[in-house]
């Protein structure tokens, strides 16, 4: 069954986020168990990475919303299905869930869906939009949480034929591994941060965006401060802010009130998250609105790191309370601040159990290997 297996993935584009690098995986792993893989996407950074003698890429805007475009390649994906007789077509974003749902009827091949997060729907025609992602023979939700959010929102799109299930989203845990990085390497960016390590430094990573919660943990930093009455942590927010420049400005004013100017950084980019993990002593998601998945809290635990984390969405799932981390009251900044202050003064034999606790929970739990089995497992099920 494994050599006449293949599977179509699409993609609007091939980046650096959760889906993406989900996809990514997974066109990897198939070709390694016996199958052949496909990506249909308008392109990203990533495909430079992919490995064209074990996947085949389309490129096709199927990041597009027009109605127009969405039929147009639901007609290509459909020539594309037949000319590689492909098994299973999976779409990872509404848009072209248009497309694959439309070419997978033509066809009559198997269609899969990833609910990578909780698309707003503030009217009944953009939920009508969203529920592509739930008319699939295959409905993967990639938490609890988002399983949770499907059978409550999407409850009138579901039915008996179709299968909903939680495969957690997984990280390479070879990539996030403290053992791999040297110290020279540490040194060089620290250098770049203009940060000598005299003190702790606590990181706040994820692109530049209000749900985010980067003002709360401006707050919540000026709070630690006026507790402790000095500045006894470096804070770097690293993290772009992808054209809302209007906002990165109204951050730095807001650092500039609380007078954090010497104690805070803010970093564009780092090619390398898990260096910059390594750096750092204390790591922060401070998302207000619930994270489907919820990387850095993952990618932290990973790399041995205490993570402190909104109490909402999926780091209720990937985060143990008080023991590969702390969970505070999502959107308050008094919460963030005690669980800062707490972490601060833990003695480093503690310090150190939360990291191994952590690392273990997630090579148990979240690893890309896991992911990409349990994946490819349910793709058998679906053509038997």
């Amino acid at each position: 069954m494994s050599s006449n297996l293949k599977v179509l993935q699409v993609i609007p584009k091939l980046g650096y986020g959760g889906a993406e690098t989900g996809c990514y995986d997974i066109a990897h792993y198939l070709p390694e168990n016996g199958c052949k893989s496909f990506i249909v996407t308008s392109g990203g950074e990533l495909l430079k990475f992919v490995d064209k003698n074990k996947v085949k890429v389309f490129r096709l805007p199927v990041q597009s919303k027009n109605p127009i475009l969405i039929l147009i390649n639901a007609i290509i994906l459909t020539f594309i299905i037949l000319i590689n007789n492909i098994s299973i077509i999976h779409a990872r974003s509404r848009a072209p869930a248009w497309s694959c749902l439309i070419a997978s009827k033509i066809t009559s091949r198997k269609f899969v869906t990833t609910f990578h997060g909780t698309y707003n729907f503030k009217s009944n025609l953009k939920k009508l939009y969203n529920s592509v992602m739930v008319r699939s023979d295959l409905i993967i939700a990639g938490s609890n949480f988002i399983f949770s959010h499907i059978k409550e929102n999407y409850s009138n799109y579901l039915n008996q034929k179709k299968k909903l299930l939680v495969v957690f989203r997984g990280i390479n845990v070879d990539y996030f591994d403290p053992t791999t990085k040297l110290e020279t390497e540490e040194k060089k960016l620290l250098k770049q941060w203009e940060i000598e390590k005299d003190k702790k430094i606590i990181l706040l990573p994820g692109r530049l965006t209000t749900w985010k919660g980067q003002e709360v943990f401006i707050e919540a930093i000026n709070l630690a401060n006026i507790e402790l009455g000095y500045e006894a942590f470096y804070a770097v927010i690293l993290g772009s802010d992808q054209g809302r420049d209007l906002y990165k400005k109204k951050l730095i004013r807001l650092s500039e009130q609380y007078r954090l100017t010497k104690q805070l950084r803010f970093i564009d980019h780092c090619k390398d998250m898990a260096l910059a993990y390594k750096v750092s002593d204390i790591i922060v998601s401070a998302s207000i609105e619930p994270e489907a998945f919820g990387r850095v809290s993952v990618e932290a635990q990973s790399m041995e790191k205490p993570i402190i984390a909104s109490n909402i969405g999926g780091s209720n799932e990937t985060v143990i309370d008080e023991k590969t981390g702390y969970l505070f009251k999502a959107g308050d900044a008094k919460s963030l601040s005690q669980k800062i202050l707490k972490t601060l003064t833990i003695d480093e034999t503690q310090l150190k159990l939360i990291g191994v606790e952590g690392r273990k929970n997630i090579v148990q739990k979240f690893n890309v290997e896991k992911m990409c089995f349990s994946t490819y497992s349910e793709y058998k099920r679906l053509i038997n």
